[in-house]
């Protein structure tokens, strides 16, 4: 069952990293700005970026940033794109912007404890046999 609940926790992601490229590139295009110019604005490659429109490649949460800021967009609002942030009242939220507005942590160690953070999360969701049977 936790094979399950694994699959679920990464399809979900891959949902929302497809969406969130399909968004950045909606926002890129209203702003009128070409691939190439977007990527020298946020500091990164042609290609990465393209990736990252199509789907392919999961941007950090510093990605996310300097995109936004590109884009004059909010980041959070990528960040609930990239499904970093919750939009459930209640739930996450101010875990993910601690963990993201700390500066003594590096861009990898604050994906790793969003990563970590997120599976408990999904881990301990209401639909969980052994959940239900404690309450």
């Amino acid at each position: 069952m936790a094979k399950g609940k694994v699959s679920t926790a990464v399809d979900a992601v891959e949902s929302a990293v497809g969406s969130l490229g399909e968004y950045l590139k909606e926002q890129r295009q209203a702003s009128r700005l070409s691939l190439r110019q977007l990527a020298e604005q946020a500091g990164v490659s042609n290609p990465y970026l393209s990736q990252i429109e199509r789907g392919l490649r999961r941007p950090s949460a510093e990605v996310l940033s300097q995109l936004a800021k590109a884009l004059r967009i909010s980041a959070e609002q990528l960040y609930l794109r990239a499904g970093i942030l919750s939009s459930d009242d209640g739930v996450g939220g101010s875990v993910e912007m601690a963990v993201l507005g700390d500066p003594g942590l590096t861009e990898r160690q604050k994906q790793s404890l969003l990563d970590v953070y997120t599976s408990f999360l999904a881990q301990n969701a209401p639909g969980d046999d052994q959940h239900r049977q404690l309450a």
